[in-house]
This record gives C-alpha cells, sequence and structure tokens, in this order.
C-alpha cells in the first residue's frame, strides 16, 4: 500500500475511536515506555497531542518525565519551509494551538536538535523495518536528519504493525523503536 492510501486509512482508523480507547491506548503507551532502558538521558522531545485529530494523549508521557525530572522539548513548527524550532518547556512555557491546531510554545529558551537524546515521533503506521508514515509534509524527517546519529527515536501508534514493507525515500528517516499499547518493536 503506498503512503497516501496508508495515511487514508489509519487516519479513518483513529477517527473510529472513542475517548475512552484513546485514554486507555495512550496510558498504555506510557506504561510500554517505561521498560525502555532510555531513562539515562537529558534531552526528550516529545510532541503536544492535536485533540481533533485523536492523536496519542502525551500528557501520560509528560508526567514520567517531569516524575524523573528529565528536560522535556517541544516544537513551534514552520509551515513555510517545514521547519521545526524546538524550546524547552519550563513552568513559564505559555501555549497556544495554530492555525492547524497543534498547541505549539509561543517562545521560550530554544534547544539544537544536536541536543535532543530521546525523540518521542508522531505517526500513522510503521512496518517491520521502523519505516513510518506521517501526515506527509516532512516535518520530522527534517528535524530528524538535523539530530545527532545515536539520537533515540521511538514512534508512537495505536496501532499495530503494518505487513508488508513501504516504499521509502532518501529523506525517510528510520524509527529505533514503536511502542503501541500491547507491544514494542525493536528496528
Amino acid at each position: 500500500m503506498d503512503k497516501a492510501s496508508l495515511r487514508k486509512t489509519y487516519k479513518a482508523l483513529r477517527q473510529k475511536l472513542t475517548a475512552e480507547q484513546i485514554e486507555d491506548f495512550s496510558l498504555a503507551i506510557a506504561n510500554q515506555l517505561l521498560s525502555l532502558k532510555i531513562w539515562d538521558k537529558s534531552f526528550y522531545h516529545i510532541f503536544l497531542s492535536i485533540e481533533e485529530q485523536k492523536e496519542i494523549n502525551t500528557e501520560y508521557i509528560l508526567n514520567i518525565l517531569a516524575g524523573k525530572d528529565k528536560n522535556i522539548v517541544i516544537s513551534k513548527s514552520n509551515f513555510d519551509d517545514y521547519s521545526m524550532t524546538h524550546y524547552l518547556l519550563t513552568d513559564n512555557t505559555r501555549i497556544k494551538k495554530n492555525s492547524y491546531n497543534i498547541p505549539e510554545p509561543i517562545d521560550g529558551i530554544e534547544v539544537l536538535p544536536s541536543q535532543i537524546d530521546v525523540v518521542f515521533v508522531p505517526l500513522l503506521a510503521f512496518d517491520n523495518n521502523g519505516n513510518r508514515v506521517g501526515y506527509g509534509k516532512g516535518f520530522y524527517d527534517r528535524f530528524l536528519a538535523e539530530c545527532h546519529p545515536k539520537t533515540i527515536k521511538i514512534g508512537l501508534s495505536f496501532f499495530n504493525v503494518e505487513e508488508g514493507d513501504f516504499v521509502t525515500s532518501e529523506e525517510d528517516i528510520k524509527l529505533n523503536y514503536c511502542v503501541t499499547p500491547h507491544q514494542v518493536f525493536l528496528f
């Protein structure tokens, strides 16, 4: 299945999820993350959920990171060049939804991609080789290309692995892990 078809299929599957399922699955994913050997790092990048897209509720992961006293990094998207600027999440960070309903920091202390140790990556689908399908604008592939080669990339998915390999391009950055409510995939 091509990426456009996968996007359509998984967006439709996501829309069928109830609010209760989203909460239950999101909590299960956060609990699965606790089993990974990633908690000795310092800077963790996480996306803030777009409720209208029925994304994973990352509040549970944010609570784990805060409880472990980690540096939490969030991003602001630039739709002119499909890039992201990254900011440290602090008590003073003001968040506002952009025109695409993405919660973003208004300003703050900028963090370079090379400083980030772990990235929790949003996605719609993934395959057995660590390839992912996102929304199609390439924001995360551009961002991950700027990160240190040893940065750990962890996809978060409500759904299981998609059988068969995705058609990929040079710009696509593979995941190290993908975490679902029921399983952790290592690539």
